[in-house]
């Protein structure tokens, strides 16, 4: 049965009125996390989705450091790298003419360069893997019901309208095929790059939709003799036609090592897709696979459009949106699921301390502040990425019209031994390397600085990055930026940083002779976790790490968010200190 076609039943009247804390709208990264953060901070929520099913299809795979470190402290960090493709398996990215055919280059990717890869490990206690969407979403939400969430699949958003103290949302069971009301608190939207809640709620758009086409087709077909040798996640393949569309060239892309596979093919969106026949579906794996005689079976096949567009602002009253809702893009640079994840993270602490009186309700206005410039950020590097394609594309002289023989025969010149081969070869080479930008872009993925009310600037002058941002992360203690990861030790036990902070608590991390800011922790009411680092402490940093990062000293203190984030930050023991710590909370929860 085809889950996404509503049932012919006849729509009958508003019923029972159903009552939840925060509804989300989509079951996808984005809703799903958003319903885990939320139950494990104890916090009622319900997710409704028109679908029949999670997803079941791969889309989203690229699973970023920030985002396992996310799932790391919602404690499903295991449950995905059991069911993921490790790092080392996916970074020969590979640029041929068919899997089959002859190679041109390849680029090192997802941390496996040796010196990308010291990079990862030094950022952060996770690895990126390869976790398709149809994997991912059953993690996140079988943990979330497990925790208290309510899931009511076949459940179409129709409008919502709020007033000073909820959000009433019509919803119809589309097997039913009657309307009710459900009554919340705030609502989430999550329901996608074609947002109802969104369109509903107002919020304002920049860029636009619809700016290419592309065709995914899922298949089951054995390609270890071409794969194995050179494990990657994605195989880019240059053919006659390949520039039509928002991809830049075919692309074929593992989904299970090696059996299983997705591609992506353009199609001229002002002509309109074609007709998606298995017989077209399997002419297209033909011709990126190179192999007539290989067995193959369709699975499934589905045109999409490439998008550029961000929203200006990410909610409206108690209307919050999150994922593709907020952010549509091209699957360039693996940004889409990280990013919804994140979105979702970052709100769902926000809203648990506005929901138990913690924090005033002006809190929520940092969501937008804090996650539209990281929206808008990664819709411009996605789209940018797709045109740093078309210099390896130039380099052959394949971007002007021409027959299929031309192109091969610009391909074959570059084997020659003359001088217009041999800068033929630099060219490929040079245009190849530039593709570290989609991927291995670790600065996009953990370089985020928030400026909102939500962080409270320690009056230093930001130094800005010394190398460049997209590319290199750099970790730093600074009011708005992420807590540097550094591995430390507690008795017997190894840990980062990071696994000191989160739990839905705010953290206070000092050093010996930081004592005045442990009792000032303990005299705030929101329940302030403390750690103390140095020799004979609780936690100690044997490998001197911490202290190379922590840019304060023994005695300083920084405050971290539920998120992970530095709050506040102050260099040094301060007589004071209950003063400032306390006014520090009041500004960031809303207070002052």
């Amino acid at each position: 049965m085809n889950a996404r076609c509503p049932p012919p039943h006849q729509e009958r009247p508003v019923s029972t009125v159903v009552e939840t804390d925060v509804l989300i709208v989509g079951s996808g990264p984005a809703g799903a996390s958003a319903a885990l953060a939320l139950s494990t901070y104890g916090v009622p929520n319900l997710v409704v989705t028109r679908y029949a099913s999670l997803a079941d299809t791969p889309r989203a795979h690229i699973t970023n450091q920030r985002t396992m470190e996310v799932l790391r402290d919602l404690g499903v960090e295991q449950d995905v790298v059991r069911q993921a493709t490790p790092q080392h398996l996916m970074g020969n990215t590979t640029f041929c003419t068919s899997l089959a055919g002859e190679e041109l280059g390849r680029v090192r990717s997802w941390g496996n360069d040796p010196l990308v890869q010291a990079a990862h490990e030094l950022a952060s206690p996770t690895r990126m893997c390869d976790m398709p969407q149809h994997l991912m979403e059953p993690v996140l939400v079988n943990a979330a019901v497990a925790r208290g969430t309510q899931l009511r699949f076949q459940t179409e958003y129709l409008s919502h309208t709020q007033d000073a103290d909820g959000v009433t949302v019509t919803v119809r069971d589309r097997q039913r095929g009657d309307t009710y009301e459900i009554r919340a608190k705030y609502l989430i939207g999550a329901d996608g790059g074609r947002s109802r809640v969104a369109e509903d709620a107002g919020l304002p758009m920049g860029g636009q939709m619809g700016v290419a086409g592309s065709i995914n087709i899922v298949f089951d077909a054995d390609l270890t003799k071409y794969t194995a040798h050179r494990p990657s996640t994605l195989y880019w393949v240059l053919a006659p036609g390949a520039t039509v569309g928002g991809i830049g060239a075919g692309l074929v892309r593992c989904v299970r090592p090696w059996t299983e596979w997705l591609i992506v093919w353009g199609y001229d969106v002002e002509a309109g897709a074609p007709d998606l026949t298995t017989e077209y579906a399997e002419s297209v794996i033909r011709r990126l696979v190179g192999d007539d005689e290989i067995p193959v079976t369709v699975k499934s096949s589905s045109a999409w459009t490439v998008n550029e567009m961000y929203a200006q602002t990410y909610s409206s009253g108690r209307v919050f949106c999150a994922g593709d809702a907020v952010h549509r893009h091209p699957p360039s640079n693996g940004l889409g699921s990280n990013t919804s994840i994140q979105d979702s993270y970052n709100l769902a602490w926000k809203l648990k301390l506005v929901l138990d009186g913690t924090a005033s309700p002006e809190l929520l206005q940092s969501y937008t502040a804090e996650r539209a410039p990281v929206g808008k950020q990664i819709v411009t590097r996605a789209n940018r990425s797709i045109g740093e394609t078309a210099p390896v594309f130039e380099a052959l002289d394949g971007l002007s019209p021409q027959t299929p023989e031309q192109l091969w025969a610009n391909i074959a010149a570059r084997r020659e031994a003359t001088e217009a081969a041999e800068k033929q070869r630099a060219k490929l080479r040079e245009a190849i390397a530039f593709k570290v930008y989609e991927f291995n872009a670790h600065g996009v993925d953990l370089n985020q600085r928030y400026v909102s009310d939500a962080i409270v600037p320690d009056g230093t002058p930001d130094p800005g990055f010394t190398r460049d941002p997209e590319l290199y992360h750099q970790p730093s203690s600074r009011p708005g930026a992420r807590l540097p990861h550094a591995w430390i030790t507690s008795g017997t036990r190894t840990l980062s940083t990071l696994d000191t902070v989160g739990k839905g608590r705010f953290t206070l991390l000092t050093g010996i002779g930081g004592e005045c800011w442990v009792r000032a922790a303990k005299a705030q009411e929101t329940g302030i976790a403390t750690v103390v680092i140095g020799p004979g402490q609780e936690y100690e940093d044997p490998y001197g790490d911490w202290a190379r990062l922590r840019e304060i000293s023994d005695a300083g203190a920084l405050l971290v968010r539920p998120d992970g984030f530095v709050a506040f930050r102050h260099a040094s023991a301060a007589p004071d200190a209950g003063e400032m710590l306390s006014e520090a909370l009041r500004r960031i929860l809303g207070h002052a």
